[in-house]
């Protein structure tokens, strides 16, 4: 019984030593180091005010939201994820709450900054994310935070630099100032020294007078850049369009693709320039191909001078009414015919392609017209009619003249042309309409005259400087070869207008 009840000594192996070998011991699991160390650790919480990072010290150092990034607001789920092992800085070992607090981006600005001082010194290039847009350029961030002013963006100023934000780009570094916290970068150089080959070899390959599609890569107030593909080329205010514009931004949009045509390459100074109009048809061209002498237009007063008046009667193209084309009667001064600005239809006389000029008639626009007939001939208000070296008429394509019925299978080309007539047929009515008005006005005017007496008639004549004004442009002008005039193509016609009926 006292054998099996016998007491068993439990005996403790000291294998530390004293309390102060117990206490070094324990001390030695903890890291050593001072404010302004980079400690690496785990992340083991993370909240929108901080993160908290086991560096093995008796306590979990803090890094605030603001110390995560050089970019401001950041989310701190956007930066560091819970288990991640990162590098921070000591900022303090014991604030005022006795917290341990570090900082990310100090660590990474030690790091960065000695990492770009050896790529400025082996002349090398930086890659960074364009992160914000300030006062006179943008702010990159490459480790810490780099400045690359406005003008050294791209090869020429860029005004709008908000499209950079987000983008990746590299840099040659220019100027590095650590205790200004200072660092400065040119994209420019960068683009100098890798495009200057490319650019060479592209700029020897482009000659004059070639057409080449490209993008507007910005606008400035004498022109557009265009992109033709990495080399960018000018489109002068004066290329940009036929008619006179204020501001490229009249014309052309960044980002639009554009057509043009090369003028010049100086290979010596590294210019291209271009021109959109040249890609685009003369509107006077255009005009010339696209009315003949008879044909009515509308158009718009632009200038009364004591000659005449002068109407817009397409988008940067004027005529002359000269003062003898402006009514049946005699008249003195233009104004008492036409006004500013007033709508008003012509007659067109003659156009002078090479002067660039055309001669308008208000007085056979008038009479041409009767208010109240129905006779309606479209030809004379633009819609096309064209007719063979033999002066034959050219029947729409997909009419049978034959038949007088359009073919099966020319649908399109029978709703262009019914278009064509229901335009044209809306001008015949305001022309109209125009014309009542206008001998309405006249007759009143007739009267007032006959009232005024002889006396009036007597000082009416015309002043010397309209006899000495340039005259009209004159031409005999028919009705052959107009719809109207001719009985089988007024059969045509009437065929036709029955499909509009």
């Amino acid at each position: 019984m006292s054998d099996t009840n016998a007491e068993v000594q439990k005996v403790a192996i000291n294998d530390i030593g004293t309390k102060e070998d117990f206490i070094k011991a324990v001390d030695s699991t903890i890291k050593n180091f001072d404010d302004g160390d980079i400690v690496t650790g785990t992340v083991v919480s993370v909240d929108h005010d901080e993160v908290l990072l086991d560096i093995g010290y008796k306590t979990e150092g803090v890094i605030p939201s603001r110390e995560l990034s050089i970019r401001k607001d950041v989310d701190p789920d956007e930066v560091v994820k819970l288990g991640d092992q990162i590098e921070a800085l000591v900022v303090t070992k014991e604030d005022k709450e006795g917290r341990l607090i570090l900082s990310k981006k100090r660590a990474q600005y030690e790091r960065a900054w000695g990492q770009v001082e050896q790529i400025k010194e082996n002349d090398g290039v930086v890659e960074g994310t364009v992160i914000e847009a300030v006062k006179g350029g943008l702010i990159v961030d490459i480790g810490l935070r780099g400045f690359l002013p406005a003008s050294l963006v791209e090869m020429r100023r860029v005004r709008d630099l908000s499209p950079y934000i987000g983008t990746t780009i590299k840099a040659k570094v220019l100027e590095l100032d650590k205790n200004r916290n200072n660092v400065v970068l040119s994209r420019r150089q960068y683009l100098e020294e890798t495009q200057s080959e490319v650019r060479a070899e592209f700029m020897n390959k482009l000659k004059k007078g070639q057409i080449r599609e490209g993008t507007v890569s910005s606008i400035v107030n004498f022109g557009a850049f265009v992109d033709l593909g990495g080399v960018d080329g000018l489109i002068h205010v004066s290329e940009l369009s036929w008619k006179h514009i204020d501001h490229p931004s009249e014309v052309v949009k960044v980002g639009q693709k554009v057509t043009v045509e090369v003028l010049d390459v100086d290979l010596d100074r590294e210019r291209i320039s271009l021109s959109l109009k040249a890609t685009q048809e003369d509107p006077w061209q255009k005009f010339a191909r696209t009315h003949v002498p008879g044909q009515i237009v509308k158009g718009k007063v632009t200038k009364i001078v004591q000659f005449g008046a002068f109407v817009a009667v397409e988008d940067g193209i004027e005529g002359l009414v000269h003062i003898s084309e402006l009514a049946d009667r005699h008249v003195n001064n233009p104004a008492t015919v036409v006004e500013q600005n007033e709508p008003i239809f012509v007659k067109v006389i003659d156009v002078d392609l090479d002067r660039r000029r055309i001669s308008l008639s208000l007085k056979q626009a008038t009479d041409s017209v009767d208010p109240a007939s129905e006779d309606f001939d479209p030809a004379l208000y633009g819609m096309p009619a064209e007719y063979d070296e033999e002066g034959n008429y050219k029947y729409p394509e997909g009419f049978d003249q034959n038949t007088n019925e359009w073919l099966p299978g020319y649908e399109q080309q029978r709703e262009e042309w019914e278009q064509q007539y229901a335009a044209a047929r809306e001008l015949w009515q305001e022309h109209k309409a125009f014309v009542a008005k206008l001998r309405a006005a006249a007759e009143k005017s007739a009267e007032e005259d006959h009232e005024a007496g002889n006396e009036a008639e007597a000082q009416a004549e015309a002043p010397a400087a309209a006899e000495e004004a340039p005259t009209t442009y004159h031409s005999e002008v028919s009705n052959e070869g107009t719809l109207a005039s001719d009985s089988k193509l007024a059969e045509l016609r009437n065929k036709l207008l029955n499909n509009q009926e």
